[in-house]
């Protein structure tokens, strides 16, 4: 299962890891996505969306 929100499009980040001697490994930043329901089109759906493109749907329905 991919790692990418399919709202927003975002995805994993990749750097460094470094100690304190300044050696370098590499690591990954997932983006932070949850299961959520969604009604798309006057149905329910289970998506697995980042934190932040929820807030910004729930900002943007309640605001109207």
């Amino acid at each position: 299962m991919s790692r990418v929100c399919p709202i927003t499009g975002k995805g994993p980040l990749s750097g460094n890891n470094r100690s304190h001697s300044l050696r370098a490994s590499r690591r990954r930043w997932n983006c932070n996505l949850q299961v959520r329901t969604i009604v798309v089109d006057g149905q329910e759906m289970r998506v697995r969306m980042s934190t932040r493109a929820y807030r910004s749907l729930n900002k943007q329905y309640k605001s109207e």
